[in-house]
């Protein structure tokens, strides 16, 4: 006999979980909502639902979906078998999933009274259905479901009771999520952008004096710490931004986007790295620590409100570029030049508009006006372009100051070599541009820098001439 199948959604055809997604979205929309969620779990699971549901909005066209089991569902469909969609979720978003799908021929969800979740969701699948069904479910609340089917169809359920369900009912299908290795972790973290916190490094690489162990035990340790909180900040932004990530069209890849790893162990990762962080960031000093707090709040501020204003959003990323310098100065202590920190707030603002202008440029291959979340529109390039350009120079000008600093010859074995530093600048920062206009760019230029052959001969040129400048003596002159 053909039974009906009665598919669950969070955790089973898709591999997020809708709800705490609409929380997040919830929340985004105000920090004070908050301190609203706390009060409204007290009240009844339905009607907490349906207030989350009427301030957000989930789109059934950008969730992730299980592909494997889609698929058979879509088989199964072909075949002329009744399936229908029965979730603890709010009704709106069930609607939402199902009207992009096209495979359900009814709709079980949760509404204003009712939270459809273990014997409410049997209860509604009796009425609806009968006692003749098949139900797909994915964890322990599923159990007096499957106990009162024909057939379970068992989809990401934990080992333990898969045994239990497979000595209890007969099994149709059963289908498992790949468990999440190193390299997805690693990405969630993107240990990749912790390159960007050896500028904190750049105090010590340009102080007078010469280091002593302690100090490069202190910026060691400050390293780390900056690794973490940023990796802890990383994940808080994919989590507030994961379905902007799902309409990007390389962002959409990321672990959390893609439901490679669930939003609740992302939220567990991101306190247990900042916990870390901070205590690391208070072993080092007082000092420090605040670097790191203002650092974080910045980044978070960041998330919340300035990522979605034109421009601002790039001056802040550079600014948190800077602040890292900053950060590798007071956890030395060495001083830092007026010019070098100048420098590096053209600089990181030139690749800051790097980063948009290469994603409207995808955009726009793409026939798109402008990019998902943010308000940039590929018409904007006109002004991206020259601005972006004119702070690469700006930053070799600034360079250029610095390299005539007191304290820079006084401080360099031989100082006139930076300016073989200043023309490679230029060069690199050029060669940029020109990929990001050819849409060879990717939308991340630390990534490029790191996967490209030309940027890491460049850089490494430059490394060697500041490190050889610094501390060998050079006649350049008769």
């Amino acid at each position: 006999m053909n039974l009906p199948i009665v598919v669950d959604l969070d955790g089973t055809l898709t591999p997020t979980d809708t709800l705490v997604e609409s929380l997040l979205k919830y929340m985004r929309k105000s920090p004070l909502n908050l301190f609203r969620v706390v009060g409204l779990g007290r009240q009844e699971r339905a009607v907490f639902k349906s207030h989350i549901a009427d301030h957000t909005s989930i789109s059934g066209e950008l969730l992730p979906y299980n592909e494997p089991f889609l698929k058979y569902l879509k088989e199964e469909k072909a075949k002329g078998r009744r399936i229908v969609l029965a979730t603890a979720a709010h009704r709106s978003i069930a609607e939402a999933v199902s009207s992009h799908l096209d495979i359900f021929d009814d709709v079980l969800a949760t509404d204003g009274t009712h939270n459809l979740k273990g014997k409410e969701k049997l209860a509604a699948i009796h009425e609806s259905l009968g006692e003749h069904f098949v139900y797909a479910g994915n964890s322990r609340a599923d159990i007096p479901i499957w106990k009162e089917c024909k057939h379970a169809i068992l989809v990401g359920v934990p080992s333990q009771v898969a045994r239990s369900i497979k000595r209890q009912v007969a099994v149709e299908r059963e289908f498992k999520w790949p468990a999440p290795d190193l390299k997805v972790l690693m990405k969630a973290l993107r240990v990749h952008q912790w390159l960007k916190n050896l500028l904190l490094f750049v105090p010590l690489l340009t102080a007078i004096n010469l280091s002593s162990f302690s100090r490069l035990l202190h910026v060691m340790v400050a390293f780390v710490a900056f690794s973490l909180a940023a990796s802890s900040t990383y994940i808080f932004n994919d989590l507030l931004d994961i379905e902007n990530d799902r309409a990007h069209p390389r962002k959409c890849n990321r672990p959390f986007a893609s439901g490679q790893l669930s939003i609740t162990a992302g939220v567990i990762m991101s306190v247990v790295l900042m916990v870390v962080a901070v205590t690391m960031a208070l072993s080092l000093s007082q000092g420090f620590f605040f670097m790191l707090l203002l650092y974080v709040m910045m980044t978070v501020f960041y998330t919340l409100v300035l990522k979605e204003i034109v421009l601002i959003d790039v001056l802040m990323l550079s600014l948190l570029y800077t602040w890292r310098i900053l950060a590798g100065s007071i956890a030395t202590p060495v001083a830092t030049s007026f010019w070098l920190m100048a420098f590096s707030v053209f600089i990181f603002f030139s690749l800051a508009l790097v980063k948009r202008c290469a994603e409207l440029v995808a955009m726009d291959e793409k026939g798109k006006m402008g990019t998902y979340g943010r308000d940039y529109w590929v018409e904007d390039l006109r002004v991206l372009w020259p601005l972006g350009v004119g702070a690469a120079l700006a930053a070799v000008v600034m360079f250029g100051l610095f390299i005539s600093a007191p304290e820079t010859r006084i401080g360099y074995a031989t100082p006139d070599m930076l300016w073989l530093v200043a023309i490679a600048l230029i060069y690199w920062q050029s060669r940029l541009w020109v990929m990001t206009s050819r849409g060879q760019m990717h939308d991340d230029p630390v990534i490029f820098a790191i996967t490209d052959k030309g940027s890491q001969i460049i850089v490494l040129f430059m490394v060697i001439m500041t490190i050889t400048a610094r501390f060998i003596s050079i006649k350049l002159m008769p």
